[in-house]
């Protein structure tokens, strides 16, 4: 008789610079009475200013929080403290890890890729970014680490809306879609993101990635671009022509700093040969993984009703065969890339190459 699947427990990597309002978005984790258990894993417990208040007993490494969360810092490695969790008794409806401002999330994130142990109980859910919408179009300017945070985001939390324009936002808003297309962002003052937004979103879930149109083309958004219905960003089916709100209000090229880092989406309508398409994405991960953050794919193999749906994260690749093609599918391919000096005419010679 087969065991059932021990179900995952699934990790959030929140990320964003100093100030950027992550450590409210914690506190509010650690003190909302949501009647779930979380594990907040942070990098640097005394640098970060959770409220103290909130801890009711300290050992070395798990702080347990009065509404039964519990805290732990990374001063070891990342897998140590993760089984450690992992072996409490009682387990966790979700683990929550807080990377310090200046960190890449990459590698954090390729752990739940590469360790077996890991792997086998616990499920990258998604990279959360918190940027500050008065601050960051500086930080982006003068911080790669910043510039990398926001592309790696499978969602972004535009934090103290308040205190900056409506055209600015916008222009903010165009800013991060060039770094990032793929990501959903949601704007928020004083972090006052609803929970169950951000937690449980399944951003690596290869069976969730049911679109990958690029956040631009989303009708979805409305006019000004960001997320009002919060299930929109995997739930659009139909046709997108017509949609193309590239200018977003206000921001025009002359205001866009030339990134080093942007997203590229690629569609080809004819079906592609999957030992080509494999070949490919292979060695071009090989030759530019640290450069290629996350990529993103559905491809249409020739002779498989199946849709093949992959994902990387810098040389990670993951992939597998999802439902079969619907009726009302178009059956075409789709590539984003997020990465840092991208040759865009590169890439597309070489997926339509892969043309069966």
């Amino acid at each position: 008789m087969t065991q059932a699947p021990v179900s995952k427990t699934p990790v959030t990597v929140l990320t964003g610079y100093l100030g950027a309002g992550k450590t409210t978005l914690l506190n509010r984790i650690l003190s909302e009475d949501h009647g779930k258990r979380y594990a907040v894993i942070v990098n640097e417990f005394g640098e970060i200013g959770i409220d103290n208040d909130l801890i009711v007993g300290a050992d070395e490494e798990v702080f347990e929080m009065n509404n039964g969360c519990v805290c732990c810092t990374v001063r070891g490695d990342l897998i140590r403290v993760l089984s450690g969790l992992m072996k409490r008794k009682g387990g966790f409806d979700a683990i929550i890890i807080e990377t310090t401002g200046l960190a890449d999330p990459g590698p954090v994130a390729q752990t739940f890729f590469v360790d077996e142990d890991v792997k086998a109980r616990t499920q990258l859910d998604s990279v959360t970014t918190v940027v500050d919408a008065k601050h960051v179009l500086l930080r982006l300017s003068d911080s790669r680490e910043a510039r990398e945070q926001i592309a790696f985001a499978d969602q972004i939390v535009l934090n103290k809306t308040d205190l900056v324009s409506e055209q600015d936002l916008r222009m903010v808003e165009a800013r991060l879609r060039r770094l990032n297309p793929l990501a959903p962002i949601h704007r928020a003052q004083r972090s006052n993101v609803p929970l169950d937004a951000i937690l449980g979103r399944g951003g690596f879930d290869l069976e969730r990635i049911v679109s990958i149109e690029p956040e631009f083309l989303n009708p979805a958004h409305g006019e000004d671009g960001h997320v009002h219905d919060e299930h929109c960003d995997h739930d659009h089916g139909h046709d997108h022509g017509h949609h193309h709100h590239h200018d977003h209000g206000h921001a025009k090229a002359s205001d866009i700093h030339d990134d080093d880092i942007r997203g590229i989406s690629l569609r080809l309508d004819r079906p592609v040969d999957g030992g080509k398409i494999t070949t490919w994405l292979n060695d071009l991960l090989a030759a530019q993984g640290p450069d290629i953050l996350r990529a993103k794919g559905i491809i249409d193999v020739a002779g498989d009703e199946r849709r093949l749906v992959f994902q990387a994260v810098h040389m990670i690749l993951e992939g597998d065969f999802q439902r079969p093609w619907n009726a009302t599918d178009q059956r075409h391919s789709r590539l984003v890339f997020i990465g840092r000096d991208l040759d865009e005419a590169k890439l597309r010679a070489g997926f339509e190459a892969c043309a069966a």
